[in-house]
């Protein structure tokens, strides 16, 4: 008698007769899905030699090496910081109310160090410098000597230069001899500090007066400065922040500039 085979076993030989089996099939699938998992995975040499699926491991740095990075960085910002204020330029405060209206207590300015290097003052310019007496009348530097502390700088605008006549006269100033229109002035006069009324300035030194006359100490006491106690020139306000501004030299008329010609001389 013929028995009747049941489906599984047809199932069987149809994929025998195939030339397929079960086993390759399900094998065949898991290859299949195992590519797919590992299309994004890079294939390299494992720690012992073979071949497999390897994660570097995440590059940490160290926290010692984070600060040396820091210090580095804070270093070089102070040595920059040193070079720009003792070599190019410095803020300074403005401390009394000799140079008001131009300058009020409390404002701040920066004054240009380096451009004194290849260029004179000139008059009209606002100059902050040490008020320092020297010996035997001497312009030496005013950083030469370590034993003495130098003074609170002064504000001051320079009003004569080297090789000028200055002469105050009935409240005016006259510079070689025409009479100096001195719209910054705050005041009517300018009047004499001491027994002293005109000033020939020396090759090295600058006649310097506060804008405001009636409230200032400048050379009309203690006389000609000299340019090595010059920190440098007044270039720009900049607090608070609503005087914001480059701080302008005045023009004068060229005949100033033009020395009074010498007195001739009579012999009996």
């Amino acid at each position: 008698m013929i028995g009747h085979e049941n489906s599984a076993t047809l199932g069987e030989r149809a994929v025998a007769e195939s030339g397929g089996s079960v086993a390759e099939r399900h094998h065949s699938s898991e290859v299949a899905t195992a590519n797919d998992s590992d299309a994004d995975t890079v294939t390299r040499p494992t720690p012992d030699g073979g071949d497999g699926n390897y994660t570097p491991p995440p590059v940490s740095r160290k926290p010692l090496g984070c600060l040396i990075e820091v210090a580095e960085t804070l270093v070089l910002t102070i040595v920059i910081f040193w070079l720009i204020q003792s070599f190019v330029a410095q803020p300074y405060r403005v401390e009394q109310h000799s140079m008001e209206t131009t300058l009020l207590p409390d404002q701040y300015v920066l004054v240009d160090k380096l451009t004194k290097n290849w260029d004179s003052y000139s008059r009209g310019d606002i100059v902050v410098f040490y008020p320092v007496t020297h010996q035997d009348d001497v312009c030496t530097n005013a950083l030469d000597d370590p034993g003495e502390p130098l003074p609170t700088p002064f504000i001051k605008r320079v009003i004569g230069e080297p090789g000028d006549t200055v002469t105050l006269r009935n409240g005016d100033v006259y510079v070689n001899g025409v009479q100096l229109n001195e719209p910054y002035v705050h005041g009517e006069r300018t009047d004499e500090e001491s027994d002293e009324s005109s000033w020939t300035i020396p090759p090295d030194r600058l006649f310097v007066m506060g804008d405001n006359r009636e409230n200032s100490q400048d050379s009309r006491s203690f006389g000609p400065v000299c340019n090595n106690d010059v920190i440098g020139r007044a270039v720009l306000r900049y607090w608070p922040i609503n005087t914001f501004g480059i701080l302008q030299t005045p023009t004068y008329p060229p005949e100033v500039s033009q020395q009074q010609a010498p007195q001739p001389t009579h012999t009996p």
